[in-house]
């Protein structure tokens, strides 16, 4: 009988074989089995035609022994740029029912590669890696991959996001390859299709059912994540950080880590394993998350067109329908008023607030809100003071080619001055004023690159900032949702989904967003109708309704609404308060039923909010129950019809008694029911929400 390394969590197993001195090599990485009594992978793997005589299977770091056809874990380059072979000559596994370790040491090259598997409350398994330099040289680390993982089994397709500044987040669904199939980034951002990651799904899997496999890598730069067919019969799955690093002798260095969730029930419970990893990774002020409270932001209230009496004015409007944080957007700062000057200028602007910012924040604080500041630390305006003091501060590969984008250009945060002097200026700004949140933007590409070096930079800023300043908030925001991701989750509470917040558009976007990151850390906003970035008009009715489902937000000037719209804002934000202990922090489902209706649940502990939504005109002349899977972890459910979300005023078709009983008082139906076949569902008009209140029966 082999001697085995397995990792199990309720749904899965990775199981390695340890090989003597060698690398261990993959024996399984799916759903959860009993190893016990397994032959070894030799004895499985007969002679396979045009072949080595000596079998090199896929190990945990592929390419350490000759004879591997398939993508390497590493390559390491000599200093004249030839590939260097790593060839540990000794192997250490250890194993526990909570990790894995292997440590393979290549004495002759001088490099140690560790790897750590670990099992993360939730389900989800963390992967990380160490590469560290034991020679008297430098070595170049051409490219290095934080996890190569086997996918062997009836996968059926790839689940992946893709996206662009107003566009984020558009699913995308891909048979699997049968040769290549890859995702990069290569603009020093993890990009407007969201974090780096994939679901592999099996054949036969739905939202609630079957094998998933997604992976996303805590990393907040360049990636790559790669799937390739191998004439062996199975995919391998690759995920990297984009990058040539120098590692010094006797210097260290921790890639970033993967997530990896496999679950036996579908989507959702993949979906909810990420969640749970990435909620891991948060550190909240006080130590936990408190009730998320609602935002108005002032950018498409006003954007630079404000004086410290209009943004009075706003701030007292946002305290009238319910706000209960404030935060003044750009513009705020010594020179801006446009796009294309100010930039690195972190003080006060003397015309807008000749007082300084103190004032304002007082009579914030005095409507009963926090204050919040926006910031973009990481960029630089040509026309600022700091540009014109240091000029190489910045990204660039000379001094004539310098491209701006927006009127700027991107910061070097790989030089440590550059970092002490961003530090002590926004920490100056923190000391002086009671800002209980910072917004930190970042608009625009990297070019040139700065490579991983500038994405740690950002980290190491961050880092400073929350041990200096452990009870600010940050929210993350890179053209909106340009970074989002985990790699960002160790340093920020909340990410900006989109700069486009068009209600129907955020549908899709929100969706995209939950697959990797928890609502709570999901900025959604009511924006104006029509919508600043589509032109479409929509109720605000649905577009606040939208905005609950995540951390809700107002982006728009309430003073301009009418007296009907201005009640109608502030009963939705007494809505979400009222309900954000359950759309926060728990689980969420997502489900698509008939004739195009999207639904999503979100709570705790056998209670849920419910949200039925309708984009489009309906095309069946009745609705279909709705099948909520959800509903088979209880005999018997107590359901409500909170209300249907719709714009006032229309017709409205009529609706079947069943449907008033459950908007009047509710009715207990079982799970089984719920489950098989369905809960009924109002007549709906286009744009409109129909949200329920489930409660299992104890």
């Amino acid at each position: 009988m082999v001697q085995l390394a397995c990792l199990h969590s309720d749904d899965a197993s990775l199981v390695l074989e340890p090989q003597g001195d060698g690398v261990p090599v993959w024996r399984h990485c799916g759903a959860r089995v009993d190893p016990s009594s397994q032959p070894s992978l030799a004895d499985v793997r007969g002679p396979a035609s045009f072949s080595l005589d000596v079998d090199v299977p896929l190990s945990s770091i592929p390419g350490s022994r000759p004879g591997w056809f398939g993508p390497s874990a590493l390559d390491i380059r000599d200093e004249c740029g030839l590939s260097v072979p790593f060839r540990p000559g000794r192997t250490l596994v250890e194993h526990d029912p909570d990790s894995i370790q292997v440590t393979a040491s290549d004495a002759k090259l001088g490099l140690t590669f560790e790897q750590s598997f670990l099992r993360l409350p939730g389900g989800a398994f963390l992967l990380q890696s160490r590469l560290e330099n034991t020679s008297d040289a430098t070595l170049r680390v051409a490219s290095v991959c934080s996890a190569i993982l086997p996918l062997a089994g009836k996968w059926d397709r790839i689940v992946s996001w893709r996206g662009r500044h107003n566009a984020e987040l558009a699913e995308q669904t891909e048979q699997m390859p049968a040769h290549h199939w890859s995702r990069g980034m290569r603009r020093g951002i993890s990009g407007h299709g969201g974090p780096p990651g994939i679901y592999v799904l099996a054949e036969g899997t739905g939202r609630d059912n079957g094998l998933v496999l997604a992976l996303q890598l805590a990393w907040s730069g360049d990636s790559r994540i790669a799937v390739e067919r191998d004439d062996e019969g199975y995919w391998v799955l690759g995920a990297s950080s984009v990058g040539e690093r120098m590692l010094e002798a006797g210097e260290a260095l921790d890639l970033p880590c993967a997530i990896l969730a496999i679950s036996l029930h579908g989507r959702n419970g993949a979906m909810a394993q990420q969640h749970a990893a990435v909620r891991s990774l948060v550190r909240w002020p006080s130590g936990e998350m408190r009730p998320r409270p609602v935002h108005l932001n002032s950018w498409e209230a006003c954007y630079f067109n404000f004086d410290e009496a209009r943004i009075v004015k706003l701030a007292q409007a946002a305290a009238e329908i319910g706000a209960e944080r404030f935060v003044l957007d750009d513009g705020w700062f010594k020179g801006r008023c446009s796009d294309n000057a100010g930039l690195g200028d972190w003080t006060c602007d003397p015309q807008r607030f000749p007082a300084g910012l103190g004032p304002l924040i007082s009579q914030v604080n005095a409507l009963g809100m926090e204050f919040g500041l926006w910031v973009e630390p990481e960029m630089v305006n040509p026309d600022s003071d700091l540009y014109r003091a240091h000029p190489d501060w910045v990204l660039a590969e000379s001094e004539s080619d310098r491209p701006t984008a927006r009127g700027q250009l991107v910061v070097d945060l790989r030089r440590p001055e550059v970092r002490d002097h961003l530090f002590t200026v926004i920490s100056q700004l923190l000391r002086d004023h009671p800002i209980a949140y910072l917004k930190w933007d970042h608009n625009r590409d990297h070019a040139p690159s700065g490579g991983p070096a500038q994405a740690l930079g950002t980290y190491d800023l961050l880092a400073r900032l929350r041990a200096a300043h452990p009870d600010v908030e940050i929210e993350g925001c890179a053209g909106g949702g340009g970074r989002s991701d985990a790699g960002m989750a160790r340093y920020v509470h909340r990410f900006w989904t989109s700069d486009n917040i068009d209600a129907v558009a955020r549908i899709g976007m929100q969706r995209g967003f939950v697959a990797f990151l928890p609502p709570e850390m999901m900025g959604s906003h009511i924006g104006a109708s029509p919508s600043h970035t589509t032109g479409r008009h929509q109720s605000l009715t649905f577009r606040a309704v939208i905005a609950c489902m995540g951390h809700m937000g107002v982006e728009m000037n309430p003073a301009r609404l009418s007296e009907a719209e201005h009640a109608e804002m502030s009963k939705w934000i007494s809505f979400y308060k009222q309900w954000r202990h359950l759309l926060h922090g728990g689980e969420t489902v997502l489900g698509e039923g008939a004739d195009g209706l999207r639904w999503q649940a979100q709570g705790r502990d056998g209670e849920f909010v419910l949200f039925a939504i309708r984009s489009s005109p309906a095309l069946d002349r009745r609705p279909q129950p709705l099948s909520l899977p959800f509903a088979a972890r209880g005999k018997a459910w107590d359901v409500r019809l909170l209300t249907i979300a719709e714009t006032s005023g229309r017709h409205r078709p009529p609706q079947p008694p069943f449907v008033e009983t459950l908007r009047d008082k509710g009715s207990r139906l079982s799970g089984s029911w719920l489950t098989a076949n369905g809960l009924p569902l109002p007549a709906q008009l286009a744009e409109s929400v129909a949200i329920y209140h489930l409660k299992v029966v104890e």
